[in-house]
């Protein structure tokens, strides 16, 4: 199985990196095939609503000028996609808002691609406002027929600075709760995917 995480963080090593990597490393010591892509400094724009994923159903978008495509090829491709960000203004990185919004729209567009893949929101936030970036990335997961995984506390860990989130001693057990959560749902389902009802 294969596992995806995402930072929509532009900060590199820093701390929703660092929750990311606690998620896989979980699931890498189960047996996973895990990868950590980066979308959060990268100008991914958002989507333009032209409307072309519902007229060429090709699983990619139109606008092909920054990697979105790759990104969604390899969300395409796992069996659980684990989508991590800071608390900017109590919401999430202007960077994973914009996957968010292709990724669920091209997957809509693509007879709900999505369908039946593990979906977990991770969060990193200095003081508050982590509970609203932790609704948006699920909304999206739960929009497009996903299997949400739940823990010992929602998936956020505290810290400003870098590492500084290393120091949440509770944040980060719950990240390998989670990761070993993830590995528990997706060994329960696997056998029973191919009947997941898609159209």
């Amino acid at each position: 199985m294969y596992a995806l995480a995402v930072n929509g963080s532009p900060r590199r090593g820093g701390n929703t990196e660092l929750l990311l990597k606690e998620v896989l490393g979980e699931l890498k010591n189960k047996g996973w095939e895990t990868e950590l892509a980066k979308v959060g400094g990268t100008a991914i724009r958002g989507c333009i609503a032209c409307q072309k994923c519902f007229e060429n159903k090709d699983n990619r978008c139109a606008v092909t000028k920054d990697k979105f495509n790759d990104i969604f090829a390899k969300m395409l491709r796992a069996d659980a996609i684990i989508l991590g960000s800071p608390t900017y203004f109590a919401a999430v990185s202007a960077d994973l808002k914009a996957l968010i919004e292709r990724a669920g729209y091209v997957a809509y567009a693509n007879g709900h691609a999505f369908s039946g893949k593990i979906g977990a929101a991770v969060v990193a936030v200095r003081r508050g406002g982590a509970t609203h970036v932790y609704d948006t990335i699920n909304h999206m997961f739960q929009m497009s027929r996903m299997i949400l995984p739940g823990s010992t506390y929602w998936n956020m860990g505290f810290g400003m600075n870098k590492e500084e989130v290393l120091g949440d001693a509770e944040g980060m057990a719950n990240m390998r709760h989670l990761g070993r959560a993830i590995d528990w749902l997706g060994r329960s389902i696997a056998p029973t995917m191919a009947g997941y009802p898609r159209g």
